[in-house]
């Protein structure tokens, strides 16, 4: 099971693997109150992408599509992931307010959809 936490969120004893999926630490967040057991800098958006976007929903189509063309240059770590979901739950952690239109929330999508 793939699911998405905010970073500033406390962590739960049920997250399980908790990977982090931000290109920057969040700012302000201690590494042992995060509990994170991964920090996949490469899945994260470019920082172009990342600039465009900028949370602007009316974008969010457009951005996922972008972002998932990204994505198809690392499909080592996406393989990875997969493997790790089918023993244990994952947990993607970012640090966006917002919590509809965010880089996890699209990558937990294109995960889905390649399992």
């Amino acid at each position: 099971m793939i699911k998405i936490r905010r970073a500033y969120d406390p962590p739960r004893k049920e997250d399980g693997l908790r990977i982090l999926v931000d290109r920057l630490w969040p700012r302000g967040l201690k590494k042992k109150e995060a509990r994170i057991d991964e920090w996949l800098k490469e899945l994260a958006p470019s920082d172009e992408l990342r600039r465009w976007f900028s949370h602007d929903t009316e974008k969010w189509l457009e951005f996922r599509k972008r972002y998932f063309k990204e994505l198809k240059d690392h499909e080592r770590l996406i393989e990875t992931i997969l493997e790790k979901v089918k023993d244990q739950s994952v947990v993607l952690v970012y640090a966006a307010k917002e919590e509809t239109c965010n880089n996890a929330v699209a990558l937990k999508e294109y995960l889905e959809e390649r399992a």
